[in-house]
């Protein structure tokens, strides 16, 4: 399972979201225009980086996706 931590608004975020669903990954996506309150869950796996997207697999986290967002 994937978490992806973004806003669509991001390109990078789109990129991660279509590579992941094209490889036939679940994934969960926390939109953070939509869910602004999951905003302190995001910071938690960035250390603090207010960037996007962030994805989550099991123990790694990757912060960004080709490049990244503010947030």
């Amino acid at each position: 399972m994937i978490t992806i931590y973004g806003k669509l608004s991001c390109p990078f975020t789109e990129l991660a979201l279509e590579h992941y669903r094209n490889r036939g990954q679940a994934v969960i996506y926390v939109d953070l225009d939509r869910e602004p309150d999951r905003l302190p869950e995001l910071l938690a796996y960035s250390g603090g980086e207010r960037l996007v997207p962030v994805i989550v697999r099991g123990d790694e986290v990757d912060l960004g996706f080709e490049g990244y967002c503010g947030v």
